[in-house]
């Protein structure tokens, strides 16, 4: 059985994930020896890449309780099908052969990674370029400037052949506290080039809410999906601009950085923008456009 044997109805989506940090490192910039990832305005970012990431990391640990749920959830029969492209050590030789064979088609049959956020492969099976896939994350940003905490570990054993205690100086870099919001987007159009599915598609949803709990570490230990809103739009063209769903649904901005979620007020919910107009001269309210689901709850 091939993953093109699953009816190809990719839909096209508009998310927007709510992150809470608190004493923790959201996303290490590697340019300023993993300190969190900082702008100029003072406000912290949060990579694309940083995110994929982790989904990628809870699709491979197939035997960790992340995965084992979700797999039963979305009734996934076949982990063969649901490989990571994107991985150390991968085998170059092996996957060039995948992509002579049956118009690659095993290659996308393989490579839940590849058919979702889309890769250069591709190229090397066939005429088609594929760089971009169906699914994409933008550049997360906090609602309000960041303050950063440094302090310095110690080891009750040391590094060095002399030393009966180790010490780092400042290598505990954090968030004292920020909101973050994550764009991302679900478009179809290239859906029958990579061979993306709507299962493969609900995975990522069903996944987002874990891309910190379910991936913690030392200096991540405090990272909390809030809100993952999504609207479906009720045409595969798109309903509504991006744009303006997502600014319904972003948090007021600070000033100053924050201490406590409750800082930032009421967040914005379904109940409260669902009836208003997506203009103001117009009488389509976003719950004519499409199917709104927050997949962190």
């Amino acid at each position: 059985m091939t993953i093109q044997k699953y009816e190809n109805n990719v839909p096209r989506i508009t998310g927007l994930l709510i992150l809470e940090v608190r004493k923790s490192n959201p996303n290490g910039d590697p340019e300023r020896e993993s300190s969190p990832r900082q702008r100029p305005d003072g406000k912290g970012e949060i990579s694309p890449v940083s995110v994929k990431r982790k989904l990628r990391d809870l699709v491979s640990e197939k035997e960790g309780v992340v995965w084992t749920t979700v797999k039963e959830d979305l009734k996934i029969e076949d982990e063969s099908q649901f490989q990571i492209l994107e991985t150390r050590h991968r085998d170059r030789p092996g996957i060039q052969a995948m992509l002579k064979e049956n118009n690659s088609q095993p290659f996308k049959d393989a490579f839940w990674d590849g058919r979702l956020f889309g890769n250069t492969f591709l190229e090397e099976g066939g005429s088609d370029t594929i760089r971009a896939g169906v699914a994409h994350f933008g550049v997360g940003v906090s609602l309000a400037p960041i303050d950063i905490e440094f302090s310095t570990w110690t080891s009750k054993s040391g590094v060095e052949a002399d030393k009966d205690r180790g010490m780092a100086p400042m290598a505990f870099r954090v968030v004292k506290h920020g909101l973050y919001a994550v764009p991302f987007f679900v478009n179809p159009n290239l859906a029958h080039k990579t061979g993306c599915t709507k299962q493969d598609v609900d995975l990522m949803l069903h996944l987002v809410k874990h891309i910190d709990t379910g991936t913690r570490s030392v200096v991540r230990s405090m990272v909390e999906v809030v809100h993952a809103h999504t609207l479906t739009h009720k045409s595969r063209a798109g309903s509504v601009s991006d744009f303006t769903f997502i600014a319904a649904f972003t948090p007021k901005r600070l000033e100053r950085p924050s201490e406590l979620l409750a800082d930032y007020g009421a967040l914005p919910t379904w109940e409260k923008i669902k009836d208003q107009p997506i203009r103001p001269d117009n009488k389509v309210t976003f719950a004519g456009c499409g199917e709104y689901h927050d997949y962190a709850s």
